[in-house]
C-alpha cells in the first residue's frame, strides 16, 4: 500500500503497513482521505401491552429534549415492540448519552436485534466526507421514508481467499442491483462494517430505506440471485422490519 499508515508515519521494513484512515478517490488530482466514520446502533425492545405508544412518545421527548439524533421505529412485527436508532462519529456517545436514556425499568432489550456498525469507503468515493459522514444520515431521515429494513450478514471464509480481481467483480454485480432502486427512488441502502462489533461475529449491517416496504422485499429477493449471496453469504438476519414513528436531528 503506498498510503502512509495513520498519523503519516511510515511502517518499519517488514512489518504489516496499517491504514486506518478511510480512503476514497481522487479529488483535484489527490487521493482522499478521512480519518473519520460514522457509527449507527439499533436497539430493539419490548415493552408491556398497552403502553406501546405512551412508551414511543416518552422516548422521543426524551431524545428530543437532549437533542440526542435519533430515528424511531414500530416493529411491524410486534403490537409491544419498538425499535430506536442512533448515530455519532463518537461510539463514546453511545455508552456515555444513549445508554442511560435506555434504561428503564420499562424497556426490555431483544438483545437477538441489537446492531452496531460503522461507515466505511471502497476506496472510489468521488466525495469521501459526504459518503462517510453524512449521506446514510440523510438516507435515514429522508421525510417519506418511513420504512426500514435493518439485518446483519457475515460471508463465508472462501470469499476471502478469492484474488481481489474476482471479489471486485462479484460485489459489482452486488452494487449494480443496489444503485438501480436508488436511482429510482424505490430503496436507499446504508452500508456498515461490523467487524468485532457484533457478538455473532457479523461483519456488516445493512440498512434498507424506502417510501414502501415492498421494494425493501424485492430487493433482497433479487439479492438472492447474485454470486455474492448465492455462494459466498454464510448467514443473513435476523431482520429488523420498522416503521419511523418519529425522528429529531
Amino acid at each position: 500500500m503506498s498510503e502512509p499508515t495513520s498519523g503519516g508515519a511510515p511502517s518499519a521494513p517488514g512489518l504489516l503497513e496499517i491504514e486506518l484512515r478511510e480512503l476514497g478517490g481522487k479529488k483535484n488530482g489527490e487521493r482522499q482521505v478521512l480519518d473519520r466514520r460514522m457509527f449507527f446502533q439499533l436497539f430493539v425492545f419490548d415493552v408491556a401491552q398497552g403502553t406501546t405508544k405512551s412508551t414511543r412518545d416518552s422516548l422521543a421527548s426524551a431524545f428530543c429534549e437532549k437533542k440526542v439524533p435519533f430515528v424511531l421505529y414500530q416493529d411491524a412485527t410486534s403490537p409491544t415492540a419498538i425499535g430506536i436508532l442512533v448515530w455519532s462519529d463518537d461510539p463514546a456517545h453511545f455508552v456515555d448519552a444513549v445508554l442511560p436514556m435506555l434504561d428503564r425499568a420499562e424497556l426490555i432489550q431483544r438483545r437477538e436485534y441489537t446492531m452496531l456498525g460503522r461507515t466505511y469507503a471502497i476506496g472510489h468515493e468521488p466525495d469521501l466526507e459526504h459518503a462517510i459522514l453524512h449521506r446514510s444520515i440523510e438516507y435515514v431521515q429522508k421525510p417519506g421514508y418511513d420504512w426500514h429494513v435493518w439485518y446483519p450478514l457475515r460471508r463465508n471464509g472462501a470469499f476471502e481467499q478469492l484474488d481481489g480481481h474476482t471479489q471486485s467483480t462479484i460485489l459489482r454485480e452486488h452494487a449494480s442491483i443496489g444503485m438501480a432502486y436508488g436511482r429510482t427512488g424505490h430503496a436507499h441502502d446504508v452500508r456498515l462494517a461490523c467487524h468485532g462489533l457484533d457478538a455473532n461475529d457479523n461483519e456488516f449491517v445493512i440498512g434498507l430505506i424506502g417510501k414502501e416496504l415492498h421494494p425493501l422485499s424485492h430487493i433482497v429477493q433479487t439479492m438472492r440471485h447474485t454470486k455474492q449471496t448465492s455462494e459466498y453469504i454464510a448467514k443473513m438476519g435476523p431482520f429488523f422490519v420498522g416503521r419511523v414513528m418519529a425522528r429529531g436531528e
